[in-house]
């Protein structure tokens, strides 16, 4: 939802766009979860409309360090609050009188919030408020929360000090860090005052989404001051309208680490972009089954081409039919994922899942059938295929991994790609043994039996397996000798 289309003058508004979004949902079956792009989209505020941004006396820009004017509106501008605020609401009323059928079930307040290239906006206003004291609101919220805060927050308010008041550089030192924090503040206060107005109208849950930063970066050379890990807690402290804080996570091999972050103190996971690669198909996996996430969306859907596009059909296959399963197990610690944490990683990952410990290895490249002569060489770097009688070729490096879902004491359901899996029982001196493995499929939430799965396809009672290529359901039942 674009700001310079629903506001094109100023108080007369145009919804044709969401109404004609609603519409083909609802038609077709289908949610929604619509993007405010209001005051920011991706740092910058390209989509202002024409009236706003050409206004630059009643509308004001953040200043760079120098002085000069940014393409960002500053959130310290109350006149820029309150222009947004009024349109979020009047969209927000619309949806409540025409969205019947409730189709929308979840909005974005703006995107990708942050300022670069500097930490902070150097504005007037922004630098009286720098100059003065830390609202006491934060200073109580960090107060409270002082055990549980992200561990970068904590550490820089106690390289600081740990004080209970000051201004911003006292309370966390004259570092671009207290830079951020204080921009960090600001933003979600403004964008807590939009979400309010529109939830008065219509309440729907609502979440702010963040541009993650790369190692090592400093704040002003990423999109600083958004919905980071590092300052959730700036976040809910300013922004309690915001049901959910989400990542947009584009950073290869790095899907598990990020998502845990976002998990933070009960945060529940939606992921609102992410990378449309071979590795969404079991990334997805991984979120629903070890983080509980509520959400998984790939930018760009749409253009997504093969071999990603067969991979990810598959894992939404299995997805469907494992739902109302899923929905019925989230946050009681009845559900693991696995996921390669790098390419580099040889160790099994580990997971603990009622009485047994289960060990994953993962494959990433399609194994041999039986007797035709064929053997892979797997390295972390280069990957070949020899034939017999020919010459190396690439292999094609292929996704990892999947969940698992405790149906009691002994028995699971596991689903994915490419693993390998072993299992230990927590007594001490007793063994596992495998006493069924069937592949199959739930078909109206029942199980339906497709193949047994018996000596060659688990390895003689060792493990079970998932293979590479291939996603699949394994219903398996265990026992202790």
């Amino acid at each position: 939802m674009y700001w310079n289309l629903v506001e094109p003058t100023e108080g007369k508004y145009d919804f044709s766009t969401v109404d004609g979004l609603v519409s083909a949902a609802h038609a077709n079956g289908m949610r929604l979860v619509l993007l405010w792009f209001g005051t920011w989209k991706n740092s910058m505020s390209c989509y202002a409309p024409d009236w706003v941004k050409q206004d630059v006396a009643r509308f004001q820009r953040s200043l760079s360090v120098a002085g000069t004017p940014m393409e960002i509106l500053s959130p310290f501008s109350a006149a820029n609050r309150d222009a947004d605020v009024r349109v979020f609401a009047a969209l927000m009323k619309h949806l409540r009188e025409t969205d019947s059928a409730r189709t929308v079930v979840l909005f974005q307040v703006e995107n990708e919030i942050g300022m670069i290239p500097d930490a902070r906006d150097h504005s007037p206003e922004a630098n009286r408020l720098f100059s003065g004291p830390v609202p006491t609101a934060l200073m109580d919220y960090l107060a409270k929360h002082a055990a549980e805060l992200a561990p970068e927050l904590r550490a820089t308010w106690q390289a600081a000090g740990l004080k209970g008041k000051g201004t911003w550089e006292e309370v966390f030192g004259p570092t671009t860090a207290a830079e951020e924090i204080f921009m960090a503040w600001n933003f979600a206060l403004y964008t807590h005052a939009v979400a309010a107005a529109g939830k008065a109208e219509y309440s729907l849950p609502m979440y702010a989404n963040a541009a993650l930063t790369r190692p090592g970066y400093q704040p002003g050379q990423y999109p600083s001051a958004g919905p980071l890990p590092h300052l959730i807690d700036v976040w809910r402290a300013a922004a309690p309208a915001l049901d959910l804080i989400s990542p947009d996570i584009y950073f290869a091999g790095k899907f598990a680490e990020w998502s845990k972050l976002y998990t933070r103190g009960g945060n529940p996971l939606f992921i609102p972009e992410t990378l449309r690669s071979v590795d969404a198909s079991v990334n997805v996996l991984y979120a629903f089954g070890a983080l509980d996430a509520i959400g998984f969306s790939p930018f760009a859907i749409e253009s997504i081409s093969e071999p990603s596009e067969g991979l990810l059909a598959k894992s939404y296959d299995m997805l469907g039919q494992l739902t109302p399963l899923l929905a019925a197990q989230q946050g009681r610690g009845t559900t693991a994922g696995f996921l390669q944490e790098s390419l580099e990683s040889k160790q099994p990952q580990q997971v603990r899942l009622g009485g047994w410990t289960i060990s994953a290895t993962f494959e990433r490249t399609s194994a041999a059938a039986l007797a035709d002569g064929i053997s892979i060489a797997v390295g972390a770097e280069n990957m070949t295929m020899s034939v017999a009688g020919g010459a190396n070729r690439p292999a094609t490096l292929l996704p990892a991994g999947g969940l698992a879902i405790s149906l009691g004491q002994d028995e699971f359901i596991f689903a994915g790609t490419g693993l390998v899996l072993t299992f230990t029982p927590k007594e001490p001196g007793v063994q596992a043994g495998i006493l069924s493995v069937e592949e199959g499929r739930f078909v109206d939430g029942k199980w339906g039996h497709v193949r047994w799965l018996n000596g060659d396809q688990t390895h003689q009672g060792r493990h079970v397996r998932l293979e590479s290529g291939r996603f699949t359901l394994q219903r398996v039942k265990l026992y202790r000798y």
